[in-house]
């Protein structure tokens, strides 16, 4: 049976450019972290079976909770701090998402834990900080720990330690825009989840007029080896009754 890297060994090469032929360049090695990132990310991407799903959830009630949590606590939580919280949520009713491939591919490791990864963009490049035992934590210990763990990657680095045993990860670009995209599961993990930006969108009310609603847009990639395309679209339903729930904002 052929292996990745049977199959890698057989692709063309890429080409080798001096693209000083055409006009002035200028060359600037990529930082340790980029390469490390970068090998991560080819690998998952050639040896994993990626399918992404894509869907909107309802966020309308959760950000005027969350805008009156923050006025009310003093606290700074965040859209990505409430997915945390409802993706920890969501992992314990879906438990073939909360596990991880064994090294021979024989077994299915089922995780009795909940840490969160969050990539966070540095300087550098791409690190994903673990959050702990998520489902247990209320939201302003997760702001408060995100904050801090995210300040860290940016400035000083993080250890190996702090990047390692999450259960998901989660990767947003809703502070910065876009609709949709394919985010790259972060092996041993068996899925990601990616944000946009919210969008409003007309919705029927009761009455028969239109009313306007928050949507968030969710790009869900997973390894279809373990997740089958009906398991994603119940668990991003799922994400979406839990940011619906009043519950999750304590």
């Amino acid at each position: 049976m052929a292996t990745v890297a049977d199959t890698i060994g057989a692709l063309a090469p890429f080409p080798d450019i001096d693209f000083s032929e055409f006009g002035e360049v200028e060359v600037k090695p990529l930082s340790r972290i980029q390469k490390l990132t970068g090998a991560f990310l080819g690998r998952n991407w050639v040896a994993i079976p990626h399918v992404t799903h894509h869907d909107e959830i309802d966020v309308t009630e959760a950000e005027e909770r969350r805008r009156t949590f923050n006025e009310s606590n003093g606290v700074k939580v965040t859209p990505v701090v409430l997915l945390v919280k409802a993706l920890a949520r969501a992992l314990g009713e879906f438990p073939q998402f909360n596990s991880s491939l064994s090294a021979d591919g024989n077994s299915l490791i089922y995780k009795k834990f909940t840490h969160v990864g969050v990539a966070v963009d540095t300087p550098n490049g791409l690190l994903v900080p673990v959050l702990r035992d998520c489902e247990g934590k209320g939201l302003a210990q997760i702001a408060t720990e995100l904050s801090a763990i995210a300040e860290k990657a940016r400035t000083k680095g993080l250890a190996m330690q702090e990047m390692m045993g999450s259960s998901m990860s989660i990767s947003s670009l809703g502070h910065i825009g876009g609709t949709a995209f394919t985010p790259i599961v972060n092996s041993p993990d068996v899925a990601i989840l990616g944000a946009t930006a919210m969008q409003m969108r007309p919705a029927p009310a009761d009455d028969g007029s239109v009313i306007w609603r928050k949507m968030l847009p969710l790009s869900l990639s997973y390894d279809h080896r373990v997740i089958n395309g009906a398991d994603a679209a119940r668990f991003v339903r799922a994400l979406g009754v839990a940011m619906a729930d009043p519950a999750l904002i304590a």
